[in-house]
């Protein structure tokens, strides 16, 4: 009796591919018809000044495909690969302009591929006075901000951007920062200068001081330019910054996860320039001033209390152009324009001397990029 074909490896890899060809085939015929539908939703919304963005509905999308998905592909693969989809989906509809603190290579900019995916354009800005002012002025359709870090607190700037610019939540994304060593040169022994953002720095200093002790420390104004600074000189150089840097200057990387303390990451903000029209979000900021007398921020916080709303975040900064007198940033866990909290809102109006609502959106994905490529 002879050997049965599946005992012939060749001839099962052959049918193997001929099996996935078939499959591919199907893959792009469905994913035309979905094309087709996004086209259609784009013409259904022409004209339109909705943000095509829809945090929620994406991922109350990707929840239903997970709970569809069998054990052959890993969540992390469908998340990579819905998350190129939703992109095109968007770009089909409107094309996306997404601003960001540039220039290209940074953590924000990171951030937002990982978040957005890749088919945007995506716009650098200078500072992020130009990522606020770019959405406010509908330069831009959307822009990725960071607004504080787990080992050093809140980037100040961007919660005083949210008092000048009229712009708005619309989602939040959690990204982890690891930093490697990017060199012109093939060893350490070679270094000579290292150039990062000082904020890299610091988080990488007790590597810099075992690794690098006689190598000149350079600030620049961010990694990318780091990055680009070490691919211009002539001697020994080093970057600190994301390992994607590397093939983006033609550097090779010399160490990976270099920072002093491994769990970093830094909670970024998607705004807009109008407020998300979805329902049943699960967190809102806000903006409050309040009355200059004994016990008006203890007031708020019964009003929290009384309605069970979890505060997240309490954090008073200095209200510009008044001196010694503060605003107040709060990240609530619900979503405060449900009906059921409307007689908190309207008691938080009459204690606060001025409340803004910054948004109410979905609670954001963790978005480890390091673990993909280190796996």
């Amino acid at each position: 009796m002879g050997a049965n074909a599946t005992d012939d490896p060749g001839k099962r890899l052959l049918a193997i591919r001929d099996a996935i060809d078939g499959v591919d085939r199907d893959l792009v015929r469905l994913l035309g018809e979905r094309a087709a539908l996004s086209a259609e939703v784009g013409r259904i919304k022409a004209g339109s000044r909705d943000v095509i963005f829809k945090p929620f509905r994406e991922k109350e999308v990707f929840e239903k495909l997970l709970a569809a998905n069998g054990p052959e592909l890993p969540a992390e693969h469908l998340r990579s690969i819905y998350r190129e989809i939703f992109s095109s989906s968007r770009a089909l509809q409107r094309p996306q302009r997404i601003a960001y603190l540039g220039p290209e290579g940074t953590f924000s900019y990171f951030a937002g591929v990982q978040f957005f995916g890749h088919i945007a354009d995506y716009k650098p800005m200078n500072d992020l006075h130009g990522v606020f002012q770019a959405v406010s002025a509908r330069e831009a359709d959307l822009g990725v901000i960071p607004l504080e870090n787990s080992l050093q607190g809140t980037v100040g700037q961007s919660l005083d951007l949210f008092l000048r610019f009229d712009v708005f939540i619309q989602s939040e994304l959690f990204f982890r920062i690891s930093h490697s060593a990017m060199a012109n040169v093939g060893r350490l022994s070679e270094v000579k200068k290292v150039y990062s953002h000082p904020q890299p720095l610091a988080q990488c200093g007790a590597w810099l001081r075992d690794r690098l002790p006689a190598a000149a420390i350079i600030p620049t104004e961010s990694t990318a330019a780091a990055a680009r600074r070490v691919a211009e000189e002539t001697e020994g150089a080093v970057a600190i910054g994301n390992q994607q840097l590397a093939p983006m200057h033609g550097l090779t990387v010399l160490a990976r996860a270099i920072e002093d303390q491994k769990d970093n990451w830094t909670r970024f903000v998607v705004v807009g320039p109008v407020p998300a029209d979805q329902q049943a979000r699960d967190k809102t900021s806000i903006l409050f001033t309040l009355p200059d007398k004994p016990g008006s921020l203890s007031r708020v916080l019964e009003v929290f209390a009384g309605e069970h709303i979890n505060m997240k975040k309490l954090e008073s900064r200095p209200l510009l152009g008044e001196k010694w007198k503060y605003v107040f940033f709060v990240d609530l866990e619900c979503d405060l324009k449900e009906e059921r909290y409307s007689r908190a809102l309207r008691r938080m109006g009459e204690v606060c001397h001025t409340l803004r609502i910054l948004g109410s959106y979905p609670a954001g994905p963790s978005l480890d990029a390091t673990a993909a490529e280190e796996s």
